[in-house]
């Protein structure tokens, strides 16, 4: 739900980001919020993976990120985030933020643009 202050480029988007480790999470996290890129990034340490790569089942242990951006600074920031990590084909989702508290989302945008 858009309010009054809100335009088209605030589109608030929820990227969900699964790194090798919590090291190169925190690279990534740390890099994307210096870049106003992401006004916020949650990283969940532990995660188990279960996936087909290769023809294979494998199974890994990785770290998530949810990153807090808006419509206008998702190229940038997939092209970052491909960038600095370390998959051949990084797990990269968006997700609309349909609706959320006000003045955290007036705080997401502030954080997002000079």
């Amino acid at each position: 739900m858009m309010t009054e202050w809100m335009s088209e480029m605030d589109a608030f988007k929820l990227m969900i980001v699964t790194a090798a480790g919590v090291e190169e999470a925190e690279r990534i996290a740390r890099k994307v919020v210096e870049k106003r890129l992401a006004g916020c990034v949650n990283i969940i340490p532990k995660i188990r993976s279960i996936y087909r790569w290769q023809g294979k089942v494998e199974e890994d242990r990785e770290a998530m990120l949810l990153i807090k951006t808006d419509a206008k600074h998702l190229p940038k920031l997939k092209k970052r985030i491909k960038k600095m990590h370390s998959y051949d084909v990084p797990e990269i989702l968006v997700f609309d933020i349909d609706d959320g508290d006000d003045d955290y989302l007036k705080w997401l945008k502030s954080s997002l643009h000079l």
